[in-house]
Formats: C-alpha cells, structure tokens, sequence
C-alpha cells in the first residue's frame, strides 16, 4: 500500500525537477557539512509535453532527460522526483503515540477513506511521524500523503526510458522548503523566528510558500508566470512563439521593449505576489508581516527584478542563490549555473534527498 512519497535516502542521487517548460537536473555531495554541486543540466521540453503539473507526453519527457543525464555527464541512475497539483493530498493527522509503523500503517490503511477523496486502489500513499502533539502527550502528530497513482506512473514511465529508477517521490512543497535552507545566507537572522515568502515563479505558474523559522505554513499557486510575457512579446511584436522565446534568451528585443512589454509584466507580477500576500493575511491572524521575499523560478532572471519588487511591494526582496555557499564541479559549468540557479530550487530541495536518514 504505501509507495513511498516521503522517505528513503540514497548516496548517489539526481534531483530530477519536472516542469512545464523543462527538465531540471541536480546531483550534490556532501562532505562534513559542506556541499558540492557534482553535476547540473536543464533540457528545454516541447509545448504540452507537461500541462498543469501533469505529463502528458512521457515519451518527450524522457527523451529530455536522457539528454539533460548526457549532457551533465553523471552516471548516477537513481532520482528524486516530485509530484504537485490538485491530485496531491497532505494532511495532519493525530495517531496514539504506542503504535509501531506497522500498526500506524495498518490504521491508516483501514482509515484512509476519511482522509482521502479517492478510491484507496487509485492512490498511493505514504506517511511520516512528525513529532508529539503538542497539547496531548498520548498522541503523534502524522503526516499522510496521498497522490493519484496515474501522476506517478507517467513520471515513472518517462524515467523508465532514460534508464533511471525513482528511489524517492517526493512532494514540490516540500522539496522547496528542503532548498530553503540553503538560502539562510539570504535571509534576515538566517530565517530564524522570521516570516519569509519565496515566490517559485515558473512558465504558468507561480508557487508562493510562506515559511515561518524556516517551516512552511502556507502554500498558494496561481495561474501566472513567464509564458505571459513570451505572450505579451509575441501579440506586441507580431513575432511567433520560437521567435519571441529566442528573442527572450538571447536579448535580441527593440529598444522600447523595456518600458512598453517588460514594464507591464513586472507590474502585473507585482500585483500577483501581492494578491497571494493578502490572501496569506486573511487566512492567518497569527501573522501581520512578511520579513522578506525571495524570488525563485525563471522570472528571477529578469534583471533588476529584485530591486523593481521591493519598490513595489515594500519588501526586501531578494533573487534566491542556493548555490552561493557550495563549490562547483567543473562539469557543472559554473558560469552557466550562476545564471540558472534561482530556477533550480526544486531540483536542489531533491537532491538533498540523497542525505535523508533511512527509515526504519
């Protein structure tokens, strides 16, 4: 019954982020406390190949893997993917401290309708024991993951073609929050007792995650996020969708692209993140402020978009750099990381994977 979406640690593992617009991958090692990025690449996927956190050409998805292992030059063939979206379901539940996983699994197998809005054949599930709850000492606090299988298996049949296995499935919440501390040299206090929001702006979607002493305690996605601005150029400049994408990268846009497109996106971006800030306020009276932004995703790239944000926002705001603090393998092409890292996030939080202690 419980396929893994939690546990289980490796010491050779590729952080594989699958997203609607690319394949991200990540391998790091460890020595001491200090961290090595040992391989990275990121492979462009074709339009629809992913459509709204779901898979829908495991054939393409694979064929860009294979390319980004070839192109990294690892051959480490086990990885950490996630899986996100409306068929994803965590919740916390409260079990009887005495039990052992195996009557915790029993239970929660024999209980699981109440949790979850699926047939139990269609989903797979997995648990982990938080800690004590903290106004009974007789109980656990229990986290309960659940996933339709079908999101999975697409996963599993892409890997399958570029000869990887998944040794762990985790869940995007918490791969981000997993990177987060390796952006604590960024934050006020290194995060400690402070309220920071970090905004994982991708292609269609924006992701904001709220942590608090760096422990997520609010998620919000939204429908927003870089295709709007490939858009904008596209209807501004009458350009096709491959010639705005490759004027985007190469910066070979007109003069007034600046002030008449990009100004326009920022401000809507502004207001987006703004929009998901009150939404956080209004479903929490534990919590006036935010300390700090990070911006995350490929909008981060954007030059200056941090200085533009905090003017807008009234926010210190920063662009994320996980890799600040680690050494960089040749291999990896240092150059070409630094320019990607604020979209690495994900694939950083499952890489990290690779130093979970095995559970028991």
């Amino acid at each position: 019954m419980l396929e893994s979406l939690l546990g289980g640690g490796t010491k050779a593992l590729v952080g594989l982020d699958i997203s609607s617009s690319s394949v991200k991958l990540l391998e790091l090692s460890r020595k001491g406390d200090k961290y090595h990025v040992e391989a990275y690449a990121c492979e462009p996927l074709p339009p629809a190949a992913v459509n709204e956190k779901q898979i829908a050409d495991p054939a393409a998805v694979g064929d860009a893997i294979q390319k980004a292992l070839s192109r990294a030059g690892t051959r480490t063939r086990a990885a950490a993917i996630a899986v996100a979206g409306a068929s994803v379901i965590t919740k916390i539940i409260q079990m009887p401290a005495t039990l052992s996983d195996g009557e915790m699994e029993e239970q929660i197998k024999v209980e699981a309708d109440q949790y979850i809005p699926y047939p139990i054949d269609e989903v797979n599930v997995d648990f982990q024991v938080v800690g004590p709850t903290e106004k009974d000492p007789n109980t656990v606090d229990v986290l309960l993951a659940a996933c339709r299988k079908e999101q999975i298996e697409q996963r599993l049949a892409a890997l399958e073609i570029a000869n990887l296995h998944a040794k762990v499935v985790d869940i995007e919440t918490y791969a981000l929050e997993n990177a987060c501390q390796f952006l604590r040299h960024q934050m006020p206090d290194r995060g400690e007792k402070k309220t920071i929001a970090v905004v994982d702006m991708g292609a269609s979607v924006t992701a904001v995650t709220i942590l608090h002493d760096l422990k997520t305690i609010y998620t919000r996605d939204q429908a927003f996020g870089g295709k709007q601005l490939t858009e904008d150029i596209m209807r501004h400049y009458g350009m096709s969708l491959d010639e705005a994408n490759k004027a985007k990268r190469q910066g070979n846009l007109p003069e007034n692209y600046e002030g008449e497109v990009l100004a326009h996106f920022l401000a809507d971006m502004a207001q987006q993140i703004d929009r998901s800030l009150q939404f956080f306020f209004s479903a929490s009276t534990q919590y006036t402020q935010i300390d700090q932004v990070v911006l995350a995703g490929g909008c981060a790239h954007i030059a200056n978009v941090d200085r533009i944000m905090q003017e807008r926002l009234k926010i210190p705001t920063v662009v994320a750099r996980p890799f600040a603090e680690m050494s960089i393998a040749a291999r990896a092409k240092p150059q070409q990381l630094a320019k990607e890292e604020a979209s690495l996030l994900i694939a950083c939080g499952l890489a990290f994977r690779a130093f979970d202690e095995p559970r028991v």
